[in-house]
């Protein structure tokens, strides 16, 4: 059976979704054209708004509609903290945790070698410059526990420390191997807590 072009397209687009194969895809895209069409039409606008509207905070790098964003702005943040992590998804973790009222640093990304991912392309410099603007007193590194992550923590850990910037790490209490994304609230404000 031929497929449509449309639906092999849907179906193409999906697979970009993390841990998405070709079946997953399939199944994703003929349960919204078969039983959600409302569903496809507010995801189709809701993807088209969120590309036309959203941007990177200037200060931060999250995503944000405004040149800076609510968390950056907001006066009641320590500004003496800066929590540095690989992704605005691990940002809405730390912040669904009420344990942080620090300000943040998202690399969007992590050094990855074999990909061609070095210093540069996750804003080292940006990082630096902030972390040493003379108000940031910690620099709390939340990056996640894979290879991957431990790897950008020790290299910006070494930079960040050889220009006298204070420098922690989360505790161990994340698992190793795990993403701050998937983890339970508790154990990530344990980490906090106890980070060093």
């Amino acid at each position: 059976m031929a497929i449509e072009a449309s639906l092999e397209g849907l179906v193409e687009a999906l697979r970009r979704l993390p841990g998405v194969g070709v079946k997953s895809a399939q199944r994703m895209a003929y349960h919204l054209l078969q039983h959600d069409r409302e569903g496809a039409r507010r995801i189709a606008d809701s993807l088209q708004q969120a590309v036309a509207r959203l941007r990177h905070c200037e200060l931060c790098h999250t995503f944000t509609e405004k040149p800076v964003c609510s968390i950056c702005l907001d006066a009641s943040r320590d500004r003496h903290q800066l929590a540095v992590v690989e992704t605005p998804a691990d940002q809405a973790a730390l912040e669904r945790t009420g344990s942080y009222r620090g300000l943040y640093f998202v690399l969007m990304g992590r050094l990855s070698p074999l990909d061609g991912i070095g210093p540069s392309g996750i804003g080292a410099r940006e990082l630096l410059d902030r972390a040493t603007d003379g108000t940031v007193e910690e620099v709390i590194l939340a990056t996640n526990f894979t290879a991957e992550g431990e790897a950008t923590a020790h290299v910006l850990a070494e930079a960040l420390q050889s220009r006298g910037v204070r420098v922690t790490r989360l505790a161990r209490g994340v698992p190793i191997g795990s993403e701050l994304e998937y983890v339970d609230l508790g154990t990530i404000a344990h980490a906090f807590v106890d980070r060093r």
